[in-house]
């Protein structure tokens, strides 16, 4: 398929895991992919040379989504360099444990900052360029643990509910401008986030409680999984949705043992 054949794209969150698998699907469908990483451009550089062997297009980037200026100024830039910006993917994300009582005021403000207020310094940054475009799409990333509670998680979870109510919101407000804002909901996936916990032996009957845990008994979704189902969400295919959380958990949300 060729989707998204001279379509402009970025993909925060786009040197690892998910947001990497985002970025190299999408040019390989035609996509111009501007990769953007947190603090290092040779994290970047690495997927934007890997989807140029394979013939694709890309930019490496970096920027921070904490920052609302920094997320105005790569706006700028890949409006300045491409004349557009078709499709926006917030994939940056952080996911770390917060016990009551037990966590540092730090683990609070990144994932508040990171997981919730990156992507509306992001959305802030490109909805004026798609408005005067005449539109666009957007894509969030919630998670299952957004919809369904995770005990010592709170602050995680919170941040996802968050992302999810932010995209229903603006999912209804920039519909008249022709803007598709949606949201993915991943449930345990694949990623180097968790490499260390699904190769340690002594996190053995951890796995085991987390597969008897999901219905469909892949306990962890491929990345190439999820991207799909992102790339779904992003094309012209799901121009009717607005404001939708795609739920993709292996059916972790849906039934209790």
């Amino acid at each position: 398929m060729n989707r998204f054949k001279d379509k402009i794209a970025v993909v925060t969150g786009g040197s690892s895991g998910i947001g990497a698998t985002v970025a190299m699907r999408l040019a390989a469908e035609g996509a111009r992919v501007h990769v953007v990483a947190s603090s290092s451009i040779d994290k970047a550089r690495v997927v934007a040379d890997r989807i140029v062997a394979a013939d694709g297009q890309a930019a490496p980037h970096v920027a921070d989504v904490q920052s609302e200026w920094m997320m105005r100024a790569l706006a700028d830039n890949v409006v300045k360099a491409d004349g557009r910006i078709d499709i926006w993917v917030n994939a940056a994300g952080v996911f770390l444990p917060s016990p009551v009582g037990d966590t540092p005021p730090e683990v609070l403000n990144g994932m508040i900052d990171i997981n919730l207020k990156g992507s509306w310094n992001a959305i802030q940054a490109v909805v004026p360029h798609m408005k005067a475009a005449g539109g666009g799409k957007i894509l969030n990333f919630s998670s299952v643990a957004g919809l369904t509670a995770i005990k010592g998680f709170a602050l995680y979870c919170a941040s996802k509910a968050a992302t999810a109510m932010l995209t229903r919101v603006l999912g209804a407000e920039l519909a008249p401008f022709n803007i598709n804002v949606n949201a993915i909901a991943p449930g345990n996936t694949e990623t180097p986030m968790n490499d260390a916990m699904r190769n340690d032996p002594a996190q053995s009957a951890v796995l085991a409680a987390m597969k008897a845990m999901t219905p469909s008994n892949q306990t962890f979704s491929k990345p190439d999984e999820i991207a799909s189902t992102a790339l779904f969400l992003v094309s012209d295919e799901a121009r009717p949705m607005y404001g939708s959380i795609l739920l993709a958990d292996e059916g972790l949300s849906a039934a209790i043992g």
